[in-house]
């Protein structure tokens, strides 16, 4: 079984890889996809953006299927299991 060490990180390495997959399809420049979609959601520096583009790229970073089962569910799957309707 793999170890699930920095799952956070790769599932926020996937979701910005994604995201600047489909901008840059639509023909954005990278420092505008970094400034209007990645750093309002993630808060990152465009460094850091830059470094999460390359990291993408290593294999320890691909999340494994056991875990990404895991990665499916929100809060809302659990409403209503113990007596409350979701977060108050």
């Amino acid at each position: 079984m793999n170890k699930r060490r920095g799952v956070s990180y790769q599932k926020r390495v996937e979701e910005i890889n994604r995201i600047y997959d489909r901008e840059a399809k639509r023909g954005l420049a990278n420092r505008e996809i970094w400034r209007r979609y990645i750093y309002p959601v993630y808060g990152i520096t465009e460094r850091t953006f830059y470094n999460i583009l390359n990291a993408s790229a290593e294999e320890k970073n691909i999340i494994a299927g056991d875990t990404r089962e895991l990665l499916l569910f929100n809060g809302d799957d659990f409403a209503g299991m113990d007596g409350q309707e979701g977060h108050t």
